[in-house]
């Protein structure tokens, strides 16, 4: 049976997820975090059917990921299905993703049903209702995104109010999936526009979106945090992840931490993106992430060949082995700086917790300048926060003029960057602080 939009009814939906011979994320990433074992997990999305097919059994025959993903494409994640679907026709070769509601469920379904690891939904949708139908309607339950998440990176014009109501809807119907027996994945997309984000402000927006998520019956929840640089404010920051889910999930949904590897310009040089690839792993396995987002050594060239796709993933697992337990860093400075963090965050979102009506609150704290996103393109961000690096490479607060940080909090960051940069230098420097990687005289790939 299936409704009036073509999909087959929730219960339809149901039995047949629970026919699936094959684990969900939600199984995968409870061993993961049972054994002590890291999740890996590529990116991977490709217009045309037959060429996603492909490229997800060569990834799975030659690498063995944990997790396989279906990267979207732009055009859909704008909800315009039509567009895609015209050039899916013509030359799906021109699309940057794979158009999953111009395929179908049933396509959904042929993928979901021909690999062996679970899929999950990567995309960037700020109202992602019907997507994420489409996707549960395939048999895929793992789907990332958020409110706010989803919005402020990607969307100059989309109202916050219309995207968390849209998100809300998505958490609703995982809340009524988990009455079923059916456990959907939730990943809260922390990384947000993957330049210069200091830890607090990626924690603290992802926190807030779980939380409601929670709230409104999401049992897996996965916090997700972009590789910034600095290893040790790195580490800390994915230790905090269960600090705080402690604090502020402590009862209901499962959380596990993510790590991004690096978002930001890459290297040109193979060997130097092979380096910060490999040190993506190392972060990941010192911060006890539960699962890890691979990248490759083609991140600066354009969308990768399938071929340096799975080098990324196999360079990804020699970083998690235990041929590097030897490798350790200062316990007493990670406590610092996790304690920061963790004070930070609590700074930014403890006045909307424990707010009545936690989404309006979101709303006002944005149009306030209480909460913020760097470098965002919303006209629904006050844009005011600046980060830059400071000495050892972590990022800090230069500017952050309307964050209820505390005057202790905001010394602390001022004292980190032990400098005074004139006006007509700062946005040179920050220019170097997003290239951090990508200049090829950096002393951290030497």
């Amino acid at each position: 049976m299936s409704d009036a939009r073509g999909l087959p009814t929730l219960a339809d939906t149901c039995d047949y997820l629970k026919s699936l011979n094959k684990p969900c994320v939600a199984q995968v990433l409870a061993e993961a975090k049972r054994t002590g074992a890291i999740a890996v997990q590529p990116r991977s999305g490709v217009g045309g059917h037959d060429e996603m097919l492909a490229l997800l059994s060569r990834i799975e025959a030659e690498a063995s990921p944990d997790i396989l993903t279906l990267t979207i494409d732009s055009y859909s994640r704008l909800r315009m299905f039509d567009h895609a679907s015209r050039i899916l026709a013509t030359n799906p070769a021109a699309l940057n993703g794979y158009p999953l509601v111009a395929h179908g469920w049933p396509r959904g379904r042929e993928l979901n049903e021909r690999t062996k690891r679970p899929l999950d939904i990567r995309h960037g949708s700020p109202i992602a209702d019907h997507l994420f139908e489409t996707a549960i309607a395939s048999g895929i339950t793992s789907f990332e995104g958020g409110g706010v998440t989803y919005n402020l990176p990607y969307a100059k014009k989309v109202p916050l109010e219309d995207s968390i109501a849209s998100w809300r809807r998505i958490d609703g119907l995982c809340g009524e999936l988990a009455d079923q027996g059916i456990i959907v994945s939730r990943e809260m997309f922390g990384t947000l526009t993957a330049v210069l984000i200091p830890p607090s402000t990626s924690l603290a927006i992802a926190f807030l979106e779980a939380i409601s998520a929670a709230r409104d019956g999401v049992r897996c929840l996965l916090i997700a945090y972009p590789q910034g640089g600095n290893t040790l404010q790195d580490v800390a920051a994915l230790r905090s992840i269960d600090v705080l889910a402690r604090r502020y999930l402590s009862s209901g949904p499962r959380v596990y931490s993510v790590l991004h590897q690096y978002m930001g310009p890459f290297p040109r040089d193979k060997a130097k993106a092979s380096a910060l690839i490999l040190l993506g792993g190392l972060v990941a396995k010192l911060g006890g992430a539960t699962k890890v987002v691979t990248k490759t050594y083609e991140e600066a060239l354009g969308i990768p060949t399938v071929e340096a796709n799975i080098d990324g993933i196999q360079l990804t697992r020699c970083g998690l082995a235990r041929m590097f337990d030897f490798t350790a860093l200062d316990e007493s400075a990670i406590t610092e700086e996790m304690h920061w963090i963790e004070r930070e965050v609590a700074e930014l979102i403890d006045p909307l917790v424990e707010a009545s009506d936690l989404h309006k609150a979101i709303v006002e704290a944005f149009e306030a300048g209480r909460l913020d996103v760097p470098f965002s393109p919303s006209i629904f961000t006050r844009g005011e926060v600046v980060p830059v690096r400071d000495p050892q490479g972590a990022i800090r607060y230069l500017s952050c003029i309307g964050l209820p940080f505390s005057e202790t909090t905001r010394r602390r960051n001022r004292e980190m960057l032990r400098k005074t940069t004139a006006p007509q230098e700062q946005v040179q420097e920050i220019a170097d602080n997003v290239y951090f990687f990508a200049d090829q005289s950096n002393i951290y790939l030497r």
